[in-house]
Formats: C-alpha cells, structure tokens, sequence
C-alpha cells in the first residue's frame, strides 16, 4: 500500500483510508465510535438491525452531528429463523424449561411474552426507515435486500455492503448488484452472517475465503475476520482485497458501548479462548468461553430459534451485568484478540495510519478519545 494510495473500494466509499469499523448490534454501537473512525477517514459503521424503525433516523442524525464524513449503517436481512417469527406458547415453554435455572439464580422473574412478541424488528420497516434516513452506506448481514431496495439505494446514492462467508454467497451478493462485498472468516468475533448454508458449514478462515472470492468476483472486497493491526491489512490487500473490516479492536475501545469488564477481558489472558455457539441468540457466533457457553454446549438442539432465543437471554442480562456476572453475558470476541493494543479507537486508527505509511487528516471536529 502506498501513501495516499486509492482504489475501487474507497472511491465508491468516499472514504481517505480503506478501514472500515465493523458493526455491533445490540446497543455495542455508539454515534461516537462511528464519527471517531470516520473522522480520521475510515468508514466508521453503527449497527441498527436491533433498533426499532423509528430510532433508525434518530441514529443517523446523531452521527451526522459529529461527522460530516460518511458512515455505515447496518441490518439483519433475515429477521428470524424458522419458528422464530413470534414466540408461540410451545416455543415459549421450550425455552423456559432451559433457562429457568438461570432465572431464578439471578433473581429474575418470568417473563411473559405479548400476544405479538417476536423478539426482533421486521427488516422491511427498519430498510423503509434506512432509505429515508439515507446514510451514506447501507451494510447488511444474512441475506441479500430485494431488487427494489437495491435500487433504491443506487438512486439515493446509497452504497451497498453485502457479508459473505463462502464463494456461493459472494456470488450471489455480485450477481445482485451489490456494491462491495465483506469476505467474513470465521476467525472473526461475534455473529457468522451466512445465508445459503448453515453457518457451521461455512467456517472458512479468512485469508482462503478472500483468495477465492477475489479471484472470482469484479466486486471490490472486504476482508473481515482475524486483522488487528497493519500486519493483517497488508495481508488482506496482498490476497485481493481492498479494504478491511475490523471489528474486535474496536469494540475493545472506550468509544464503544459494551461494558468494562468486556473490555478488561478482551485484554486478559482469557482473550485466548474463544468459541461458537448458539446460546445467545439462536445463531451462531464467536465470543469468549464462560460459564453460558460451556453449560450450553449440550444443550444446543433444545435453544428455541432465532431471535426468540436471543429474547430470553436478554431479560436475564440486565441483572447479570448489574451484579458483574460476565459468567453469564455475551462477550464477543474474535480469534486476534490476544493481540490487541489500544483501549481508544482515536489510538487505533493513529498506530493503523502510521503503520501502514499513509498521512492522517482528521477533521477539524474529530470525536474525543
């Protein structure tokens, strides 16, 4: 990479540097960390796909307020699994039976599920409200938007961001016109976007996914999945991608919104082990081992689907994080992060410039460390 270099990826982005903050769900986003990484000209991104339609705009807004440089925003396509579209007395019974110890070890009471509950916003509201909201880039996970969206997008001057975890789904991301494509291995932290096959059938490392997927594809890609630092980015470009996606280092940083025991464990020795399970939300994901993911590993044929799983567990975590339970929390994590070094995003992308020689211009207004 050279110095003040650019290609197809950042020119469609209308961004100086070809990083990209990966996107958290699920209240780990903040308007902070977007406008940090944006402002020091990367492609910062929030997660929306838990966010009702209406806060959608809202989010947008209070990025905008702390950047005038572009930024990503994220959905789930694929809003449930089978039988997760609303929670049915059966399904609620089933995951009752499973969880209830856990309840009632924490002091939680029952929860009692509304006659419409589902558990996850419908993505046909929340991409209504994306369009209007009109962010400069629209990421999507688990699926691939309808025709009609996908225009719309282009007519708005929207670019689109597709996740693939094999060949098959980065083809189909390209054939549907989709901008560029985030080739995601399976060392990376939290969920595994596939959506042609079960994600633990597509647990390619990233660094084969992108040698293949840029072999075959004229879209611009992302690697995602195992990069920290410039070392992983000059790999990444060196297989064929264009930019990089980085998600571990920065939910590490004080500028997220996950909570400070996460953070102290992202840079504890227990970072060195890592997992993928279902016990969280009914889909798979990588975080570190804890008690949650151990005592569930036997029990995955009983976890009620997506998202309806993920319902249950998030009425017991607001008690657990209260009385310091990281036991029994979701804490995301990717393979690299044994190797993470800065607690600031600002700190971050400063080391990822240097490192990789290019200059640094953040903009006058740069979100505080």
């Amino acid at each position: 990479m050279t110095r003040n270099a650019t290609n197809e990826a950042t020119r469609i982005l209308g961004i100086e540097h070809p990083i990209i903050q990966g996107p958290f769900g699920g209240g780990l986003s903040t308007a902070a960390l977007a406008a940090t990484v944006a402002n020091h000209g990367g492609l910062g991104s929030f997660g929306a796909h838990m966010l009702a339609p209406e806060r959608i705009g809202t989010v947008a807004a209070d990025i905008r307020a702390l950047t005038d440089r572009p930024f990503a925003l994220n959905l789930w396509v694929s809003d449930h699994d089978a039988g997760g579209d609303h929670i049915d007395p059966d399904t609620f019974e089933r995951g009752w039976r499973l969880f209830e110890p856990y309840f009632r070890e924490l002091g939680v009471e029952k929860p009692r599920p509304g006659p419409a509950e589902r558990g996850h916003p419908r993505f046909e509201e929340q991409v209504d409200a994306l369009l209007e909201a009109r962010p400069p880039a629209f990421s999507f996970v688990f699926g691939i938007p309808s025709p009609a969206v996908l225009a719309e997008c282009r007519r708005r001057g929207i670019a689109t961001i597709g996740a693939a975890t094999s060949i098959a789904e980065a083809q189909a991301l390209e054939a549907a016109g989709v901008d560029l494509v985030v080739a995601s291995g399976s060392e990376a932290g939290g969920h595994r976007p596939s959506f042609l096959a079960r994600a633990e059938e597509s647990l390619m490392g990233t660094f084969a996914l992108v040698q293949l997927v840029s072999a075959r594809a004229k879209t611009p890609v992302i690697a995602a999945g195992g990069i920290a630092d410039a070392r992983g980015v000059r790999a990444a470009f060196a297989l064929g991608a264009q930019a990089v996606q980085i998600g571990t280092a920065f939910l590490a940083c004080s500028e997220s919104g996950t909570n400070d025991a996460h953070r102290d464990l992202l840079f504890s020795e227990r970072a060195q082990h890592t997992t993928l399970t279902r016990a969280f939300t009914g889909r798979l994901a990588r975080g570190l081992r804890n008690r949650w993911t151990e005592e569930m590993a036997s029990h995955t044929g009983e976890l009620p689907p997506f998202p309806t799983c993920g319902w249950f567990v998030s009425k017991l975590r607001p008690a657990a994080l209260a009385a310091g339970r990281t036991d029994l929390i979701s804490l995301w994590s990717g393979q690299i992060a044994p190797n993470l070094r800065h607690r600031s995003a600002a700190a971050l992308m400063q080391s990822l410039l240097q490192d990789l020689g290019r200059p640094e211009h953040p903009h006058e207004e740069e979100t505080p460390a």
